[in-house]
């Protein structure tokens, strides 16, 4: 599911992952009674139609869409062997997909069938919204290694903050690329919020090479046990870096 997520890459998208039947067949009835337009990503942003739910038809496991004006469309979306979706409703954003799709009539007239998703993505625009953090004077985050690593306690620069997480900078490539690790009692200095205290789980993890050919490991952390407070100053924090963005773009305007 995650090869769909291009733009959010998004470290904890399970997070946000809907998968009671009825839950599903809830959303998908309430896009369709909406009329909310779905984008069908059959070669990534490549090949887009846009499309809308004509019916969920639960008991047959299947929702039915509306199909293209376009037979060459309609003809590549029935040969794609997978399909991704992205809607909106209620400025949540709902992200799905499919196997093959069918043809099929409906009310007389031809559309698609899809099988009704075991899972689907709903998320917030805070949720998965990253601000880069300053470049200059970095914000850091203090990791306490466990013994089994040396122990002692390391700082690292951010390289940008979301509600779910945060994305380090590991240039002397201390902290391994295991997904999955997890470090506990991670201490990071928002300034002029304060200091904040969060478990980190590795999620993913980037090598990038820079002109002077220097590596440099971009890790994406995810929050785990963040106390609601922590995660209160967290959103503070993102609000503030948008407002001195902002300021920024008015002040070049």
């Amino acid at each position: 599911m995650h090869s769909y997520l291009q733009d959010a890459d998004l470290e904890n998208w399970h997070d946000f992952e809907v998968e009671s039947r009825k839950e599903i067949v809830n959303l998908l009835r309430s896009i369709g009674e909406k009329n909310q337009l779905i984008r069908m990503l059959v070669r990534g942003e490549a090949d887009v139609c846009v499309t809308s739910i004509l019916e969920v038809d639960a008991d047959n496991n299947a929702v039915i869409l509306d199909c293209s004006v376009n037979p060459e469309q309609n003809a590549r979306i029935l040969a794609a062997p997978a399909i991704s979706y992205e809607t909106t409703l209620d400025k949540i954003r709902i992200l799905f997909r499919s196997e093959r799709a069918a043809s099929c009539v409906y009310e007389g007239s031809p559309a698609f069938k899809i099988t009704l998703p075991a899972s689907l993505i709903r998320l917030q625009r805070r949720e998965f919204y990253r601000m880069n953090t300053p470049v200059g004077n970095p914000v850091r985050v203090l990791i306490p290694f466990p013994a089994e690593f040396g122990g002692g306690a390391n700082s690292f620069p951010l390289a940008d903050i979301s509600c779910g997480g945060i994305a380090i900078l590991d240039n002397k490539l201390l902290l391994g690329e295991a997904i999955g690790r997890e470090y506990a009692d991670c201490r990071i200095e928002l300034p002029e919020i304060g200091q904040i205290t969060t478990g980190l789980q590795v999620r993913n993890c980037t090598d990038l090479t820079l002109l002077n050919n220097k590596t440099n490991r971009r890790l994406g952390c995810q929050f785990t046990d963040i106390p609601r407070s922590a995660l209160n100053a967290v959103q503070r924090y993102i609000t503030k870096l948008e407002r001195e963005r902002n300021a920024r773009i008015a002040g070049l305007a």
